[in-house]
């Protein structure tokens, strides 16, 4: 799952990072108006923790920008400004949820998992597809009741596409939603195809019953069996 986190205050930036990164998130970050708008504009993202107090802008003019362009990444509003008119505010122009300065990262989690489930899995922390299991919260994923292996990128990938099931997905933006910021540093998708055929043997080997196909040139497509 690949987060981003819009905050200017530079503790507070690398905290909410470390403790979302031990969680296994890929995260991104913006610490101005300027930086956050840019991004917003060209990738997608599971989730935004949005500071509306930025020092070149108003937050809530990138959640404007959001629903003018009609893109549902969720968004928590994660704000010192704890006032009934901004919070109000921020609820109508589409934010999941809002989220008062200070809190404890426990919380933050909480938080953003819950977002998560209602977005992707109708509520629910697993997902189901055939005989597999997506475990979103304990990252297991089971093929008929029985736990396989995977490594944390065979993990992305494969919730990457199953919440993405039977739509094509292009291999730039599976690379830069597993990878995120650090894609910047490939110039191939050698690594994707390595871990894309690593993914495959493992479900294959436990006759999973979905398959991941691969269209030519353009990107990849899971599909139940």
């Amino acid at each position: 799952m690949k987060i981003l986190i819009i905050e200017d205050e530079q503790e507070m930036l690398e905290n909410m990072q470390d403790s979302l990164e031990k969680e296994e998130f890929v995260v991104e970050t913006a610490s101005s108006f300027g930086k956050a708008f840019s991004k917003i504009g060209i990738y997608e993202y599971d989730c935004i923790l949005l500071d509306i107090s930025l020092p070149d802008g108003d937050g809530l003019q990138i959640l404007k920008e959001l629903k003018n362009k009609g893109i549902s990444d969720s968004v928590i509003i994660v704000s010192a400004k704890d006032s009934l008119d901004d919070k109000i505010t921020g609820l109508d122009l589409g934010a999941d949820d809002y989220l008062p300065k200070p809190f404890h990262m426990a919380e933050l989690h909480a938080r953003i998992n819950a977002v998560l489930r209602r977005k992707k899995f109708e509520g629910s922390k697993i997902l189901e597809i055939g005989n597999v299991s997506i475990d979103m919260d304990k990252h297991v994923v089971s093929i008929n009741k029985t736990e396989i292996t995977l490594n944390r990128k065979e993990f992305d990938i494969l919730m990457y596409l199953a919440t993405n099931k039977d739509r094509l997905v292009n291999k730039s933006a599976l690379a830069e939603h597993v990878w995120g910021d650090y894609i910047d540093q490939s110039d191939n998708f050698e690594f994707i195809y390595s871990q894309i055929k690593n993914l495959r043997k493992k479900l294959n080997e436990q006759n999973a019953e979905i398959e991941i196909k691969a269209v030519y040139g353009i990107g990849y497509k899971l599909m139940g069996l």
